[in-house]
């Protein structure tokens, strides 16, 4: 098992995006960092959505979770500046 994680530098924001990898698969999905999200479950949930989802199929996904989710507000992130951390922790 192969443990990654990147961090992105927002606008005014860290987001940070760890998980472990398990044969092309992601586990442990967790996402922290310094910004703001409303409502405060909507980081749980998009950690629930990319768990045990193939590595190349991430991306692909946070676009679906917040294509779908439109009541969740983020001042100053956005979803580009999630999947680059993404992008980041899959270069690692």
């Amino acid at each position: 098992m192969k443990h990654r994680m990147g961090e992105h530098k927002a606008r005014k924001g860290l987001i940070r995006i760890e998980f472990d990898e398990e044969n092309g698969v992601a586990k442990h999905v967790r996402i922290t960092g310094d910004f703001f999200v409303h409502p405060e479950e909507a980081v749980h949930e998009l950690e629930e959505k990319l768990e045990g989802h193939r590595l190349d199929e991430l991306e692909r996904l946070i676009e679906e979770f917040f294509a779908v989710r439109m009541d969740i507000e983020m001042p100053y992130v956005n979803v580009e500046d999630f999947k680059i951390a993404l992008k980041k922790a899959l270069e690692g």
